[in-house]
Order: structure tokens, then sequence, then C-alpha cells
């Protein structure tokens, strides 16, 4: 009896490493500009497009869900104020005053917050899909500085590092029945910087020496030809995914958009 073969699950669509690091300055560059809430809902948008077609269904709906809690309370903010502009004074006026001082302020914390969220959208893009080989080949290709270099290539292995000790000592102090639960950071602050934030603090530096003198280690500071694991150019998609990003920042810096 022949066995019936399963289809194979589709390929993940991965921009190259130079496509990545063009997003990521665009998100930084949509910062500096200050483009409008239209404008940077549809590069947040298309930002979150490659996680998806990369396959991180998960970390890309967190991000969605949170920038769209921040646009919403942002929005939120900007009725209130249109409504104490326009609306009734006197008591009525005076009665609401206060749940409209904590609307601004929750408001200014979230637009803050909004706008860079283009950045950590490219930013856990690249680290998340690109291997620390084939950024050190990227980089060479680019004749970028090794003293520019290895410092790139520690941020890239730092985080998720410290991601793990967060996790390793998160699990160290549910066995031992000290602040477990997803919000005991808000639940018991006290516990939670004595037992967390303090030790990862601490390991930050043992951390980040111990990943440079690994990369020095390796070799990874002597001159040597550049080779691109994943071919010498780009793909169509990688070029039309930069094109299509940079429209609307372009259209919105000229007031287009």
């Amino acid at each position: 009896m022949s066995r019936s073969k399963s289809a194979p699950a589709p390929a993940a669509v991965i921009l190259d490493p130079r496509a990545k690091l063009y997003l990521l300055l665009l998100a930084n560059m949509l910062l500096f500009f200050h483009a409008d809430a239209r404008a940077e809902a549809l590069l947040t948008a298309l930002f979150l497009t490659p996680l998806f077609l990369a396959g991180r269904w998960r970390m890309g709906l967190r991000l969605t869900a949170c920038y769209a809690v921040l646009l919403g309370l942002g929005l939120l903010s900007d009725a209130a104020t249109l409504d104490t502009a326009g609306g009734a004074s006197g008591a009525a006026s005076a009665s609401g005053s206060g749940a409209d001082a904590w609307i601004h302020v929750v408001g200014l914390f979230s637009v803050g917050l909004r706008m860079m969220m283009p950045c950590f959208i490219t930013g856990a893009y690249a680290f998340s899909t690109t291997r620390v080989s084939e950024f050190v080949c990227v980089l060479r290709r680019m004749r970028v500085p090794e003293s520019v270099a290895i410092p790139c290539m520690v941020v890239i292995r730092f985080f998720p590092t410290i991601g793990r000790d967060y996790r390793r000592t998160r699990d160290a102090m549910a066995l031992r029945g000290l602040a477990s639960g997803r919000l005991a950071l808000l639940r018991h602050p006290a516990q939670s910087l004595e037992f967390v934030l303090v030790p990862l603090l601490m390991n930050a530096t043992i951390v980040s020496r111990d990943l440079s003198v690994a990369t020095l280690a390796k070799g990874l500071g002597r001159p040597r030809p550049a080779y691109l694991h994943n071919g010498d150019s780009q793909r169509w998609f990688d070029w039309a995914a930069m094109a299509v990003c940079t429209i609307p920042l372009a259209l919105s810096i000229g007031g287009v958009l």
C-alpha cells in the first residue's frame, strides 16, 4: 500500500538582511520626521507584513494588538481634547476635568510609545529572522569597519541571551512561590525589582563581556573576504518591499499624504 504524502508546508518569505536594515532605517526616519497618524499607521502595517510572511504569527499579532491599543488611546485623547476645547463650561466642565486630565496623560504616553513602535517592529523582525553569520557577511559585504560590525554582532546575541536569563529567573521564582504569574511584575513590584530586575542588570555586563570575548575568539575581528551565504544580489521582493515602504514615507515628508 502506498502511503499518502502530506503537502509540504509553504516556505517562509524572508527578506535579505540589507533590506531589513533599510526598513529599520525607514522606521527611524519616520520617527525623526514625525509623520502624521495616517502615514504612520500605513507604514506600520507595511512593516508588520514581513513578520507574517516569515511565519512569526504570534509576534506579529502581539505587536499589531499593542499598536492598535496605543493608536486607540491616542485617538481617544484627541477626541477628549476637542470636546474640552468646544464643550460646555461650568460645573459639568469642572466635574470632568479630572477624568480629562488622566485621559491626556495616558494619551501623551501612548503617543510616545506608538511613535517608537515602527522601530520596535522592524528591529524585532531583523533580530528574529537573521542569523549572526548572515549579518556578519552582509556587514563585510558593505565594507563596514570591524569596530562597528563587532558591537552589532554582540547586540544581536545580547537581547536573546537576556530574554533567556529572564525566563529562567522567572521560573526559579515561580518554583519558590515568589511573584509567580504573567502579571507578577505589576502585582508584586517590590519582589520583581529585587529578584528579577536587579539580577538581570548585574548579569547584563557579564553577558556583554562574554559575548564580546566569544566574538573575538571565533576570529570575527580578523580581516577576511566577504561572502554571502544567500547570494550576492538581492531578490525582486527585497527591492519591492523597500520601494513600497519608501513611497508612503516620501509622500508624507512631501506633504502629499
